[in-house]
C-alpha cells in the first residue's frame, strides 16, 4: 500500500478530506453502525495510516497481506471474530483494495 493511495482515497494528517471516498466510507460506516465509527473500523484504521503519514511496513502490499505484520495480524484477528474468514467490505479487505 502506497502513502499516496491513502491520500488520494481522502485520508490525511489533517483529517479525512471532504467529498472523498473516505468521507464516503466513514458515512457509510457510521449508518451501518447506528451512528459512529468503531476503532480498529475500516474508516479508523485507514485515517490513523493516513494521519501518521506512513504505511511503511503494514503489510498491506500490491501482492498481498505479508505474514508477520500488523496487517496479518488483524487478518487473524478478524477471520477468527467471522467464523474463519474475512468479509467483504470488513477492515482487512478494504485496507488492502486501498
Amino acid at each position: 500500500m502506497s502513502d499516496q493511495n491513502v491520500r488520494n482515497a481522502g485520508f490525511t494528517p489533517s483529517g479525512i478530506s471532504g467529498g472523498s471516498l473516505a468521507s464516503s466510507m466513514m458515512s457509510r460506516e457510521a449508518r451501518g453502525s447506528g451512528g459512529g465509527v468503531h476503532s480498529g473500523g475500516p474508516t479508523s484504521t485507514l485515517q490513523e495510516m493516513g494521519a501518521r503519514g506512513t504505511t511503511h511496513s503494514s503489510g498491506f502490499t500490491s501482492r498481498g497481506i505479508s505474514g508477520g505484520t500488523p496487517a496479518s495480524h488483524m487478518m487473524s484477528q478478524e477471520a477468527k471474530s467471522h467464523g474463519g474468514g474475512t468479509p467483504r467490505g470488513g477492515t482487512t479487505s478494504t485496507v488492502q483494495s486501498i
